[in-house]
């Protein structure tokens, strides 16, 4: 999300850097890579609301930097004016990721703000009308995007926009570019896909591809009006490492999250997960003390453990700030901690044929 505080040493052991509230699952769009695969009414095991203001302060205790209300729609939530507010109050930073839809757009972005949110985050994962509704499922979430983006900017929230690479929309990133430029949010947010919920393999860009995208954003970021950021793509960090050491400009905070070390997911029912994107499940905020979990559980242990990688990431020099998407290891072998399959980086200790 956008507005990250800076990265001050948080340590990953004892609490999440970014936390990721499904507050429900009800959705108006029918996106084509839902990862929650979204229905258009709520799931009877959803939190109620008494539970929801429970895990408020039970995630206020745990005290991460910043908590991501996310969905679904967050705005299909009755309370989620109440969430936000509660969450102000204990101290948390609340970011919001709303669905583009007519109920956003009559929504009070100043009452919003007011509330607590300091950061949205929409998504644009086409770069033309045709091509973003193709994507979302639904008509018109183009232009409502685009409006909504300008009522959170205009209302003072921070914008992030998020895009999905993929081979269905590799082909725009020029377009996307430009309409960035346009739109000139605090942080675009590009996203790898990964193949879980409505996701399939065979939408996956390759890892040639992607690294030509990594290494097009590096060349561009000194030169765009907003900061880039990538989400389950932990191998723009290398590039941009890799750049600095070529007398590129060092990224000014670049925090080595990756699933379950530094981010922590709660799903609509309570389950406590590594993230949203890799569906294994530690416990149940309505049974387990969500602490606990995070810093205790073997899952979020062997997460954390950058030695513990398999395949080439174990290693390799970067892994300590990359890491590779669990998710996506997960998703494509069934294996939490094997090698990124979507890096074309051969380590130096491989190229040097003493691999460890």
């Amino acid at each position: 999300m956008a507005d990250h505080p800076p990265f001050s040493g948080t340590d990953f052991a004892e609490r999440p850097f970014i936390l990721f509230w499904e507050v429900t699952r009800a959705c108006a769009l029918a996106c084509r890579h839902c990862r929650a695969v979204a229905q258009p009414q709520a799931h009877p095991d959803e939190l109620s609301h008494d539970e929801a203001m429970k895990l408020v302060d039970d995630i206020a205790r745990l005290a991460p930097p910043m908590l991501v209300l996310t969905g679904g729609d967050p705005m299909m939530r009755r309370d989620i004016f109440d969430i936000i507010t509660r969450a102000t109050e204990r101290g948390l930073r609340v970011a919001l990721s709303p669905a583009a839809t007519p109920r956003l757009l009559h929504t009070d972005f100043k009452r919003l703000r007011a509330a607590g949110v300091v950061s949205m985050s929409l998504s644009l994962d086409g770069a033309t009308q045709a091509t973003h509704d193709r994507f979302r499922g639904v008509p018109h979430t183009f232009e409502r995007t685009l409006q909504a983006a300008q009522a959170a900017m205009e209302a003072g929230i921070q914008l992030q926009i998020n895009t999905t690479l993929a081979q269905s929309t590799l082909p725009e990133m020029d377009d996307f570019i430009r309409l960035m430029r346009e739109i000139k949010p605090d942080v675009w947010s590009v996203f790898v896909l990964v193949p879980t919920g409505r996701a399939t393999l065979d939408d996956l860009p390759s890892a040639d591809q992607l690294e030509e995208a990594w290494q097009r954003l590096q060349s561009l970021r000194s030169e765009l009006p907003f900061a880039i950021k990538t989400t389950e793509g932990h191998h723009y960090r290398r590039v941009l490492m890799q750049a600095a050491r070529q007398g590129a400009p060092a990224p000014r905070h670049m925090i080595p999250t990756r699933d379950g070390k530094g981010v922590l997911f709660i799903s609509h029912t309570g389950e406590v997960q590594p993230s949203g994107f890799l569906p294994l499940t530690a416990g149940n905020v309505r049974t387990d003390d969500l602490a606990e979990l995070y810093r205790h559980h073997p899952i979020f242990v062997q997460l954390r453990d950058d030695d513990a990688l398999g395949g080439k990431c174990g290693c390799c020099e970067f892994r300590k700030v990359c890491g590779g998407s669990r998710s996506r290891a997960y998703g494509t072998c069934g294996d939490m901690m094997a090698a990124e399959p979507l890096c074309n980086y051969i380590p130096a200790a491989i190229r040097n044929g003493s691999p460890s």
